[in-house]
C-alpha cells in the first residue's frame, strides 16, 4: 500500500493534483480543502489511499492520516464506495462527521450529495460505534509530518483552490463574492462553491 507521498506540486486541477516524486508523476485525487493546501512547484506531503479496482488504480490523496483513515473506514458501511466517502470528507471534516454520526445528525449527513436519508441511516448504524469521539485520534496514525491545523472557510478553501488554479487573487475573490451572494443565508458545501465559482470564471 502506498502510504503518503512527498514530492514536488506538478499539476493542480478542480478535483486532483500531480505530485512529482522521484521524475514519476503521481495524480492523486483529492478535496478541496486539501487541494487548496497545494501550491505549484512547491514540496508537499499528503497521506494516500490506493483504491484497487478490476480496470483501474486510483489513489487519493489527504492534507493529514486521520482524514485517509476516515476515508477508509467509510467504505467499510454498505454503499459507501470511494467517490462516495471523498464526497463526505470534501463537505465534513472527519471530526464534523465523527460529531454527525454521534449525534444521529441524518441533516448534516444529507448535505453530502449523493447521500439520502436511508444512506445517513445505514452510516450512523453501521460506524455509530467505529468511527471514535470527536477529537479522538486513537488508532488514526496521526505522525510526524501531518501538523494538525484549524480548518479554513469555505471562501479560504475555495479562494485559495482558484487561485492554485491559476486564477488571480482578484478574479478568485469576486467570484467567491458571487458565489457567497447566491448562497443568501446557506452555507456551501466547499465542493459546490468551488464548481460554482470555475463555472463563474469561465463566463468571463
Amino acid at each position: 500500500m502506498i502510504a503518503h507521498l512527498s514530492g514536488s506540486v506538478a499539476g493542480v486541477s478542480p478535483d486532483g493534483a500531480v505530485i512529482d516524486v522521484g521524475g514519476f508523476g503521481l495524480r492523486v485525487q483529492c478535496t478541496p480543502g486539501t487541494l487548496a493546501s497545494l501550491k505549484l512547484g512547491e514540496p508537499a506531503r499528503v497521506a494516500t489511499s490506493l483504491v484497487v479496482r478490476e480496470d483501474s488504480l486510483t489513489l487519493f490523496g489527504f492534507g493529514t492520516d486521520d482524514e485517509r483513515n476516515v476515508f477508509e473506514l467509510l467504505q467499510t458501511a454498505s454503499g459507501i464506495g470511494p467517490r462516495l466517502a471523498l464526497a463526505m470528507l470534501a463537505v465534513h471534516s472527519p471530526d464534523a462527521l465523527r460529531r454527525a454520526v454521534a449525534a444521529e445528525d441524518i441533516k448534516a449527513l444529507t448535505m453530502v450529495p449523493g447521500v439520502g436519508n436511508k444512506g445517513a441511516q445505514r452510516i450512523i448504524l453501521e460506524l455509530k460505534d467505529r468511527l471514535g469521539a470527536p477529537g479522538d485520534l486513537s488508532g488514526a496514525g496521526d505522525g510526524a509530518g501531518f501538523a494538525r491545523r484549524a480548518e479554513p472557510s469555505w471562501r479560504d478553501q475555495v479562494q485559495s483552490g482558484l487561485v492554485n488554479l491559476g486564477w488571480s487573487a482578484r478574479d478568485a475573490d469576486t467570484a467567491v463574492d458571487a458565489v457567497e451572494a447566491d448562497s443568501g443565508d446557506q452555507t456551501p458545501d466547499v465542493a459546490t462553491a468551488l464548481r460554482a465559482a470555475l463555472r463563474k470564471l469561465s463566463r468571463q
